[in-house]
């Protein structure tokens, strides 16, 4: 399959590319002969990345951005529309990783949202009315998170981030639909447990590749909801887990009853 998104000379922005699923997604647009526009707010970590991606297109620029400040993403905007002209596919990808329950550290609840989420709106506003009025198939993908539909227990601050973005390219998904003349999709990428940046590869865990591997059909399929299994949880776990979710509500269960041990023994039959 091809989409004409995903072809020579088209542009494609990574936000968060200098290591894992945001680098592997700049290497595999850049191997389809896309020009590619990287970021990240680490410098030094971004230059290494564009010096890889370049191995694969010449045409690769990177741009040291903090995706939380605004006056940042406007100033990305300015080089790449300058030196590229279009945005074809946008991918906000940037994450942090701060973890914590319900009663974490206030800063770190909001530094987890101004990256994980505002970070992600900033982008949208910037790019994607310039998006729509090109008149060219777009497309805006999302790095969210399966823990923003299953709410595991002890990571709140994360969880929340990406069930917002979860909420918020669903909303995304039907403004582009809905508006005239508009050749932009948005999808959800939702990787399982996978191996990035420092942390130490586990038993069970895919590689940055395998979620681009599997991202890439998914949308020239042009698929929303991209849920990616991984070594120990196969696609119908992850389908039954989320319905279980959803049966919490219509079922009247306690929230988050998969981890409720009046529950334990449901589940396990429900998800056997």
């Amino acid at each position: 399959m091809s989409h004409p998104v995903l072809s020579e000379g088209r542009v494609a922005l990574v936000t968060g590319a200098a290591s894992g699923i945001g680098l592997a997604a700049a290497k595999r647009f850049a191997s389809l002969g896309m020009k590619v526009c990287l970021t990240d707010v680490d410098k030094a970590a971004l230059q290494s990345a564009r010096d890889e991606v370049a191995s694969e297109s010449g045409d690769v620029i990177a741009v040291q951005t903090d995706v939380s400040d605004p006056a940042s993403i406007e100033d990305l905007k300015g080089k790449v529309l300058g030196d590229f002209g279009d945005v074809n596919l946008l991918m906000n990808n940037a994450v942090t990783r701060i973890g914590g329950g319900v009663w974490g550290n206030a800063d770190e609840w909001r530094k987890a949202m101004d990256v994980n989420f505002w970070g992600v709106e900033y982008a949208v506003r910037a790019f994607v009315t310039h998006m729509i009025k090109q008149g060219a198939p777009g497309m805006i993908v999302h790095s969210g998170s399966k823990q923003g539909i299953t709410n595991p227990p002890g990571n709140s601050i994360y969880n929340v981030t990406k069930s917002a973005l979860k909420t918020y390219t669903e909303a995304l998904e039907h403004e582009l639909r809905n508006t005239e003349g508009c050749k932009l999709t948005a999808h959800l990428l939702m990787p399982g447990m996978t191996t990035t940046g420092v942390r130490e590869h586990r038993e069970g865990a895919w590689w940055p590749d395998q979620v681009i591997d599997f991202m890439i059909p998914a949308l020239e399929r042009g698929e929303f909801y991209i849920i990616c299994p991984d070594g120990e949880v196969t696609a119908e776990m992850d389908a039954n887990r989320v319905a279980w979710v959803a049966g919490d509500i219509v079922s009247g269960r306690p929230a988050l009853s998969r981890w409720h041990p009046d529950y334990k023994k449901a589940f396990e039959d429900f998800t056997p």
